[in-house]
């Protein structure tokens, strides 16, 4: 039986992977978990033992095929719970990562089908991210961000890297969400901010901000 801990440190390592195949040492583990280094070794060689990671020392851990579905099912139980909670019980995009953190852990498979079914399937959560299907698919998407877009081109807004309250509040008091089209009239040299026509006003925006904002490239 694995622990709601457990899967909290599986998907701390998927996360800080890339697709679970990367090696993360325990430090950035650690960091996100808001622990000592100590306990996350802990932790890591009792999912060792559960052949939910391999660890090597001084090289750091790695997910396993088993940790790694574990990981792509909480995602999966996450972000649907996320569709749910904004599309049903209108939860800004704000609210719902904290309380979708909790759902995460039910272990029903039954409800999580059905609540996919209810919802018809959605293939993106409420930030953009991709939810995985029932067999840990992901529906590839092309992105780039706002920091990288083209001078004069027009993009739409498919999603955030920072899910964070206060990232998602600003982007709302800019009336910038998901779909939002904008075109980019300037990048600045000097500190890389980036001035946007949207539909309502010009407005500029920091580097900071356009690192975090994913977009798709409008043809014609």
């Amino acid at each position: 039986m694995i622990t709601l801990t457990e899967e909290n440190y599986i998907k701390t390592i998927y996360h800080l992977s890339t697709n679970g195949e990367k090696t993360v040492n325990t430090n950035a583990i650690a960091e996100v978990m808001q622990t000592k280094a100590s306990s996350v070794t802990d932790m890591i060689k009792k999912l060792s033992e559960k052949n939910y990671a391999d660890y090597k020392k001084y090289q750091g851990v790695t997910l396993t095929e088993d940790g790694r579905r574990v990981a792509v099912n909480i995602i999966r139980k996450h972000r649907l719970w996320e569709v749910f909670l904004v599309e049903k019980l209108n939860f800004s995009w704000d609210e719902v990562h904290e309380v979708a953190e909790h759902l995460e852990h039910i272990k029903s498979d039954k409800l999580v089908d059905e609540l996919d079914a209810f919802l018809e399937f959605p293939t993106y959560d409420p930030h953009g991210d991709p939810i995985p299907d029932k067999e840990g698919n992901f529906k590839p998407l092309e992105k780039i961000v706002l920091a990288k877009a083209e001078v004069g081109a027009t993009y739409k807004c498919i999603g955030v890297d920072d899910t964070s309250s206060k990232f998602l509040k600003y982007l709302d008091s800019n009336k910038i969400a998901l779909g939002t089209i904008m075109k980019v009239l300037h990048k600045e040299p000097f500190d890389h901010s980036v001035k946007l026509a949207l539909e309502h006003a010009e407005i500029v925006v920091s580097y900071s901000v356009a690192k975090n904002l994913y977009l798709k490239k409008i043809e014609g």
